[in-house]
């Protein structure tokens, strides 16, 4: 018999999102991290629960952002109250503009996935400069923006903190600084998974892999296709001041902590994590633009993370053909999703099915 339901290879927000929704259903399962030397992607998040312009030319990917969106109070209220830990969740966001056309386009935009959504659409408030000035007063002059109760934002590290403190109390084995080097069929139907050495670490008659940018180099010998690439961005974190700014916008948000954190950028330059100033003063400019007090305050730090991003920027599901029980999950939005990941997604592994509606986010729409 195998060790487990389900072994998990990655311990970002994908998989501890699956680890902690499979060990909720009461599945077995482990959840392998690689340690400090990957990628980590979950660590640089921006902490944005975001909806506004997902799905554009994909109607179902601006429902499922949807469908997150509107089960995250009961997900963070869930972890709060199994493990006390406050994930600072705050609906309503902003998406503020710097100029005329920039506004004109995000409402463009809106409306377009609206009409793609139908009947399924979300509402979204456009407000000019002396509404939104009324709502957040440190705003400068700027033309408008526009806001919707489904964006929001919470703290990601403690996300992550909660999901692998529950999923552990909940009866998942928590494996950090474990790297899975591959993933070996049985002819039983069930999976090794192996570290670099050839020992076994686990056996598992299902395996996820959701281990972000290392997840190509597992699927390959498993027949499966994953078309991501390494999408840069960078962030500036400043000084702690008194809470001023309870909503988050696309670009500026004020944590729990009080530092603000600017952003984001978005740069292909490989699996480069460095920052640099011209990018670091571009994000700095538009957010002072926005922000003028943001300009009295002090830096403190910057990095770079390396989201995952597939060829529309829409998530990729799939299932081995050659290998059922083998499923390969990957996104760029790690937070947003984490609800239905959590919710949902683990089902479908327990089940053995990924659910037909789903089929969009299969990467065979990019064979074309």
């Amino acid at each position: 018999m195998a060790d487990y339901d389900v072994a998990i290879v990655g311990g970002g927000l994908l998989g501890s999102a699956f680890g902690w929704g499979l060990a909720r259903a009461g599945a077995r399962c482990v959840v392998f991290d690689e340690g400090d030397n990957a990628i980590r992607t979950a660590r640089g998040n921006f902490g944005l629960v975001w909806v506004q312009g997902k799905g554009q030319n994909m109607p179902a990917y601006a429902s499922w952002s949807l469908r997150a969106s509107r089960l995250w109070g009961d997900f963070a209220t869930e972890l709060c109250e199994a493990t006390g830990i406050n994930l600072q969740y705050v609906k309503g966001g902003y998406d503020i503009a710097a100029d005329e056309q920039e506004l004109e386009q995000t409402i463009a935009g809106l409306k377009k996935i609206q009409a793609q959504m139908g009947g399924a659409a979300y509402d979204f408030e456009v407000l000019d400069h002396k509404v939104l000035k009324s709502e957040i007063p440190l705003v400068g002059n700027i033309p408008g923006a526009t806001y919707t109760e489904h964006d929001g934002h919470c703290n990601p590290l403690l996300l992550l903190r909660a999901l692998h403190q529950d999923m552990q109390a909940k009866g998942a084995l928590y494996r950090p600084n474990c790297p899975v080097a591959s993933v070996n069929p049985l002819s039983g139907g069930s999976y090794q998974l192996l570290d670099r050495s050839g020992n076994v670490l686990a056996t598992a008659g299902k395996v996820i892999v959701s281990a972000g940018h290392g997840s190509r180099r597992l699927n390959e010998p498993l027949g499966i296709d994953l078309p991501i690439r390494a999408d840069q961005g960078q962030v500036l974190v400043t000084e702690k001041v008194a809470p001023v700014m309870k909503h988050a916008s696309s670009s500026v948000r004020q944590t729990d902590n009080g530092s603000f954190l600017l952003g984001p950028s978005s740069k292909d330059v490989g699996h480069d994590t460095r920052t640099d100033l011209k990018t670091l003063a571009a994000i700095a400019s538009r957010c002072i633009t926005i922000f003028p007090f943001l300009g009295s305050l002090r830096l403190q730090r910057a990095w770079g993370a390396l989201r995952v991003m597939t060829p529309d920027g829409n998530p990729v599901y799939q299932q081995s053909e050659a290998h059922p029980g083998v499923f390969s999950f990957a996104c760029h939005s790690g937070v947003t999703l984490a609800a239905v990941h959590a919710f949902e997604v683990a089902s479908w592994v327990t089940d053995g099915v990924i659910p037909a509606e789903f089929g969009v986010f299969h990467p065979r729409r990019f064979n074309v």
